[in-house]
């Protein structure tokens, strides 16, 4: 029992606990790649940037001053204080604001995300794609730049106001979070546009997802019966194939936009390729197969148009009867049927082509990433990889942890995240550890 008079040691925090554990954890490490780390740490705490000398200097006189102030006072000083001391007499802090983390990554997100929508902003498009493009580059990957345009948005901020073209616009946007994978991103970038950035993404992977995108859109605004005949169009450009600099994707991007916005809406959803070319519309698996059993190439009319026929001439001859202009087909692209005809024709928009993406899942083996265990006798545990859904940990007794638990992530670069995980399944791993796989408990 503590004795009357006497001042009780305050317990530390667990935020302050965690930072304990990381002062020990970038002991153990190499001084160029402690100094990489605490260069983005005090970028991200504090919005100042130092190099990785710099950052490795500061970061010997916190400790050094944490444990002047601790001899001083006669008590444990946390990281927090000394760091606050240190950049203050430095001249780094002139003016500094106190306020909790929590309230500080609300300002974050509302200056980052746009307000009607909850997409990324503008500004945040222009930072992420020049970091997605240099990771592209430096790993030799695609990334595709897709620019969305709300086809007919005015025309319904004038017959049916501004409150629904508002609904047209959130709709969209739920459409691409729902769509999506986790590594991709979706922005607002202006009035009645959006642009997304996907990551290890080829042309026809991106083509089949904006298609997607397209059609549920259309479902779902066809629904409030607006009578207008609103739509997203789309343009893509993909690096390397289209460009390596982010003014060129862009404007390639723009422009092929442009270019299917002039073919109508009755034309389809046809994105274009390089050099202007149409890139081919692939068929949904059932047609394919009946087409690969077929001679290759067959003409499907009697008269076979010269190759270079449907770059300056629409391909009326390969639609039916009516005489409506079609879009420019290659050998495998499959007309659209004109307006008017019954949708039974075609195979039904719930189950589109089969797209065969990646599972997105980081990686974390041979770094330092782990997790500060709440509800287990094992108080840390190794993270291995990391997922949008959950995360995978190394554990010696797996038996320990509950069915639900809580947790504090440490993953490189970034500050430390609380969850709560959902234990799905174990599995015996070398060194007789298990891994086991965890859900995010939202």
């Amino acid at each position: 029992m503590p004795v009357p008079g006497e001042a009780s040691q305050p317990q530390p925090s667990p935020e302050d606990s965690f930072l304990d554990l990381l002062i020990e954890t970038l002991e153990g490490l190499d001084v160029s790649v402690r100094g990489q780390f605490l260069r983005q740490y005090f970028r991200t705490i504090a919005q100042i940037d130092l190099s990785e000398t710099q950052s490795n200097e500061y970061w010997q006189r916190i400790l050094t001053r944490r444990r002047e102030l601790a001899e001083s006072l006669g008590r444990p000083v946390s990281l927090k204080t000394a760091m606050v001391d240190v950049l203050a007499t430095t001249n780094f802090f002139r003016v500094p604001i106190l306020m909790e983390y929590e309230e500080f990554k609300k300002l974050q997100v509302n200056a980052a995300t746009d307000a009607l929508t909850g997409l990324y902003n503008r500004r945040l498009f222009d930072e992420y794609s020049e970091k997605e493009l240099n990771r592209a580059k430096r790993y030799n990957q695609q990334l595709a730049f897709v620019i969305l345009d709300v086809h007919k948005l005015k025309e319904v901020n004038d017959r049916r106001g501004h409150l629904q073209g508002d609904q047209i616009l959130q709709l969209a946007a739920t459409m691409l979070r729902k769509t999506m994978r986790a590594s991709d991103f979706a922005f607002r970038i202006g009035g009645d546009e959006f642009a997304l950035l996907l990551p290890e993404t080829d042309p026809e992977q991106a083509s089949t997802l904006c298609r997607r995108i397209r059609a549920q859109f259309e479902t779902d605004t066809n629904e409030m019966k607006l009578e207008i005949g609103v739509t997203l169009d789309f343009g893509i450009a993909v690096h390397p194939q289209d460009g390596d600099s982010k003014r060129t994707l862009l404007g390639l991007a723009d422009k092929r936009l442009y270019e299917l916005k002039n073919i109508g809406p009755d034309a389809g959803p046809t994105p274009f390729s390089r050099r202007g070319r149409p890139l081919e519309t692939f068929p949904p698996r059932e047609d394919r197969q009946q087409k690969e059993t077929a001679p290759p190439r067959e003409p499907a009319t009697p008269e076979t148009p010269p190759p270079d026929a449907g770059r300056h001439e629409p391909a009326s001859r390969a639609t039916p009867p009516r005489e409506i202009p079609s879009p420019p087909q290659t050998p495998f692209a499959r007309p659209s049927p004109p307006a008017g005809f019954p949708p039974a024709q075609q195979p039904p928009r719930a189950a589109p082509p089969v797209e065969h993406r990646k599972f997105e899942r980081v990686s974390l083996a041979g770094t330092k990433a782990y997790a500060v265990l709440a509800e287990a006798t094992q108080r840390h545990a190794t993270v291995v990889d990391l997922s949008y859904g959950g995360v995978a940990l190394l554990v010696e007794k797996p038996e320990d942890l509950p069915a639900q638990f809580n947790a504090i992530l440490h993953v490189p670069i970034l500050p430390p995240v609380r969850v709560v995980l959902h234990k799905a399944y174990t599995q015996r791993a070398e060194g007789g550890r298990s891994r086991v796989g965890c859900s995010f408990v939202s």
